[in-house]
This record gives structure tokens, sequence and C-alpha cells, in this order.
């Protein structure tokens, strides 16, 4: 299984807009730091096509411990959660990428 990185994602950046690799590499840096922002402040990041981030703040509860079965305070904490769009969904079921429009 492959992973996708930064390096990879700022060198599509490179080879489809025609950015320097530099240049490709802050803006990536650029909109991954807006992204994060946004979302440590509580708002909700919708990327058509892809997704929507936001954060949910979860409550206090009790856990147990699964080696000794005590019960376990858990403290209120805030969680990231991603819904992935239909077409998304729908690529990644299909096991292909979906398809953009081309300029001409």
């Amino acid at each position: 299984m492959n992973t996708l990185t930064r390096v990879a994602l700022a060198e599509s950046i490179y080879s489809a807009v025609g950015l320097s690799r530099n240049e490709s590499a802050d803006l990536l840096e650029s909109a991954l730091d807006r992204i994060r922002r946004s979302l440590a402040v509580g708002e909700t990041v919708k990327i058509t096509g892809f997704g929507t981030f936001s954060v949910r703040q979860k409550g206090r509860r009790i856990g147990r411990n699964p080696k000794t079965g005590i019960e376990v305070p858990i403290l209120p904490r805030r969680v990231l959660t991603f819904r992935p769009s239909h077409i998304l969904r729908d690529a990644v079921d299909a096991g292909t990428a979906p398809t953009k429009p081309h300029a001409s």
C-alpha cells in the first residue's frame, strides 16, 4: 500500500500548474495551514467533491480499562471528524479516481 505524502502532492501541483517546485510546496503548505487554522477555531471545512472536516465536542463519560475492567473517567474533548462526499465515496468504492473536465 502506498502513502500519498506532502512531497508527492507538491510535485503534482508543480506538474499540473507550472509553478516552481518551491512555489508549489509553499502553495500546498499555505492551503494545509488555512485548513488547520480553521479547524482549530471550530470552523467546518468543506471541500466540494472531496468531503467535510468538522470538529465535534465529546462530553465527559465513563470508560473501562479493557485489561482490568476498572471504570475510568474520560474527560471532555474535541475530536476531528471527516465525512466524505458521495463523489469520493463512489470513486473509492469503484477503485477509480474521480475525473474532472480538462480545459482545452
